[in-house]
């Protein structure tokens, strides 16, 4: 036998005992904490890893006799064709969204239960785990529209099985430091103009100006997220997300007014551009 081929099948071998030791870690991190891949179908990916790298780990380190690598070869490629099913199987129950940010360092999760129409949020550990974290309030339809505003706010618009349309806002930083936690819409308190848009924050609500039409928006009818993301409501209904950029600073401490940029974005399954806006007074 050749040392390469040798040496090659010891490497597949160690790989292989490293995914299994890998996936025995995760089946305990999933029983004790409901940790899970952030689309669950890796697991039998690497399970498909695990049975083709011993495979090919016996056939380099081992001379075995022709029945046996047939027998062996059989094995293997129905325990891969079974995970390969069990793969279009969850596909077919369980709908995924995994979206990287611009700069690839959060991520967005959700996975929606195609039957009962249940969609839940999930957090990530380690770029590859996940753990949920909410399940959103309304049954899905099962279309999902995701943006990125920044790359700390990931704005999920969707409709509800009875059609009417919502958003759900994923936010990963803070703003001013994140010392403490702050609201948005005193953070944002004045006029900001974009274009064709301008939002007002006033003691008493939001209003929004946006291609000539115009809309008043009380306290009641704003959603937070995290500390720097909100969703104007209508009826119950989302109509809006206002984020606050990566270069916002509120100057809360200090009587200079609000600098940088907020993002001003539409409640709609069409394609929509979100538009920046800055402080006018």
């Amino acid at each position: 036998m050749k040392p390469t081929k040798k040496r090659s099948g010891r490497l597949l071998f160690i790989l292989s005992i490293i995914l299994f030791i890998f996936q025995m870690g995760y089946l305990f991190l999933h029983a004790a904490y409901n940790l899970e891949y952030i689309d669950n179908r890796l697991f039998y990916v690497v399970n498909i890893l695990i049975v083709a790298g011993t495979a090919a780990s016996i056939f380099l380190l081992f001379a075995i006799p022709k029945m046996w690598k047939i027998i062996s070869s059989v094995t293997a490629i129905i325990l891969i064709l079974l995970q390969g099913g069990l793969i279009l199987n969850h596909g077919q129950q369980t709908k995924q969204i995994v979206s990287f940010s611009p700069d690839m360092k959060n991520q967005f999760v959700l996975k929606e239960d195609r039957k009962t129409g249940e969609a839940v949020y999930y957090r990530t550990y380690y770029r590859i785990f996940a753990r949920p974290k909410e399940v959103l309030p309304y049954e899905t339809q099962g279309k999902f529209k995701l943006k990125w505003l920044e790359n700390d706010i990931a704005t999920l618009t969707y409709r509800a099985s009875d059609n009417s349309i919502h958003q759900y806002i994923g936010t990963y930083g803070a703003r001013d430091s994140g010392i403490s936690y702050s609201y948005v819409g005193p953070t944002i308190q004045g006029q900001w103009e974009g274009n064709d848009a301008r939002i007002d924050s006033r003691p008493e609500g939001i209003s929004i100006n946006y291609n000539g039409k115009s809309g008043q928006y009380s306290w009641d009818n704003v959603v937070q997220f995290g500390t720097i993301a909100i969703v104007l409501l209508r009826a119950g209904e989302a109509e809006w997300t206002i984020g606050l950029n990566e270069n916002f600073q509120s100057h809360s401490n200090d009587p200079k007014p609000p600098s940088g940029e907020i993002t001003l974005y539409r409640a709609s399954m069409d394609r929509v551009e979100p538009v920046k806006l800055t402080f006018i007074e």
